[in-house]
């Protein structure tokens, strides 16, 4: 597994966050915005971005996380992208995002949403504690015109504290 760190985005950031969301392939996975729909979150308290960094101070990946300020507490990890796949980046980038929400927030779940035939992306999101609660069956309408399920999962503040022990 890659030493990463994590910092909040920047506006600097913006190029890498664009750039990594429109690797050859990633368009199947996770959606991309442009650059006024960046800094317009990126400046929203109810947002949250995140960089993760290796010891030299490259990014590695990115996550955005939204909802952190909701009154039910249910925040979202909206996106979460690596620069270089097959890296172990995935996993720390994750857990550090999680660690984030439930350290920094008053969240209580922390949810997302995959598409389901991603599967290295669920192995990442189980492996920290991610549990399935349900399928939006057909929710995706993937770039080929074709559909597929939803797997929406979560991971509770309690759940958290017991993986940290």
């Amino acid at each position: 597994m890659t030493a990463l760190s994590l910092r909040r985005a920047t506006e600097a950031d913006i190029p890498f966050i664009m750039e990594t969301e429109r690797k050859p392939g990633y368009d199947q996975f996770i959606g991309r915005y442009g650059v006024d729909e960046h800094m317009a979150q990126l400046a929203s308290s109810s947002f949250a971005y995140l960089i993760g960094e290796d010891t030299e101070g490259s990014a590695l990946g990115f996550v955005i996380l939204m909802d952190l300020n909701r009154r039910d507490g249910n925040a979202c990890v909206k996106r979460i992208a690596v620069a270089s796949p097959e890296r172990g980046v995935g996993t720390p980038l994750l857990a550090g995002a999680v660690d984030f929400v439930f350290l920094e927030t008053d969240s209580h779940r922390l949810w997302l949403d995959v598409v389901s035939g991603n599967l290295r992306a669920q192995t990442v999101y189980r492996k920290i504690g991610f549990l399935q609660e349900g399928v939006l069956r057909e929710a995706a309408l993937l770039p080929d015109g074709t559909r597929s399920d939803f797997l929406l999962m979560s991971i509770l503040r309690p759940e958290w504290a017991a993986r940290r022990g």
